[in-house]
């Protein structure tokens, strides 16, 4: 159902347009073109010339795509190194993730897990609904590994087996896309897809086929990839990434489903 509509507090309203910009959007006038071309809606509602908004709590979209406007909001695609905990205050002591976000003002929480093992992106938000959409189970984010294997060569029905699902103890588990790719002595890299989450999933189809992992990376999230950030390196995320985040953990616009609320509690390596 469409959002109930209600005008912002004068103290905290803007003109759309400026908001637009400020998002991104282009210059006023193209925001205001846009607006013209009935091409924007605040709340459900087809925006007008002339409106104002409270960018904080206002649902902006444009084309139907969502539209990042509160300033508060932040969004961080991290290079978890090797050794680095998925948490923000290890009861051991461990180099955590906090020690990488002491220069945020806001508190942010990681979108899923990465095991003590396994290094590569992980995102990090304050965006609650966000979060409980890329975790939940029926949106099914895909999620892509690069992983070295020790056992090799791969017999040729390796991937055959992982795309029609091994037997795990927690029950089946299958891939949605492998490829091998390369190979030298003992030793092989292949790329997985998947969109489960359960834990030490990717280590545990690949021992469960003979090949156990030495090295797992994780090079992208939905749409947003690692691309060549340094270990420990961050990256703030473009609105058009936010944006295609959300249609990936399936946001249908303003006649969608309402936001569902869940623990974000996998850890899919």
């Amino acid at each position: 159902m469409w959002k109930k509509y209600s005008m912002p507090q004068a103290d905290t309203a803007e003109r759309l347009q400026k908001v637009l910009a400020a998002a991104g959007l282009g210059s006023r006038r193209a925001c205001e073109d846009l607006i013209f071309r009935r091409r924007v809606t605040v709340n459900g509602r087809v925006a007008k010339l002339g409106d104002k908004v409270d960018p904080a709590n206002a649902e902006i979209r444009v084309d139907g795509q969502r539209v990042i406007t509160d300033t508060k909001l932040m969004y961080i695609a991290l290079n978890k190194p090797r050794g680095v905990v998925s948490s923000l205050d290890d009861e051991k002591g461990r180099s955590e993730l906090a020690d990488f976000l002491a220069q945020f003002p806001q508190r942010l929480h990681h979108v899923g897990r990465l095991d003590a093992d396994s290094e590569g992106l992980l995102l990090l938000t304050n965006d609650g609904e966000l979060t409980n959409r890329l975790t939940h189970p029926r949106y099914e984010t895909s999620k892509t590994y690069l992983a070295e294997v020790t056992n090799g060569p791969l017999a040729r029905n390796v991937g055959r087996q992982l795309l029609s699902g091994v037997e795990l103890e927690d029950g089946p588990a299958r891939v949605d896309a492998f490829k091998l790719v390369g190979a030298l002595g003992k030793s092989a890299q292949v790329e997985l897809v998947l969109h489960e989450g359960r834990k030490h999933i990717v280590r545990r189809m690949m021992e469960a086929v003979g090949h156990p992992v030495t090295r797992l990376i994780r090079t992208s999230v939905g749409p947003i990839r690692l691309g060549n950030l340094r270990p420990g390196g961050f990256r703030h995320l473009s609105n058009a990434e936010v944006a295609a985040l959300y249609k990936a953990a399936g946001d249908e616009g303003p006649a969608g489903e309402s936001r569902e609320s869940v623990e974000s509690a996998d850890e899919d390596d």
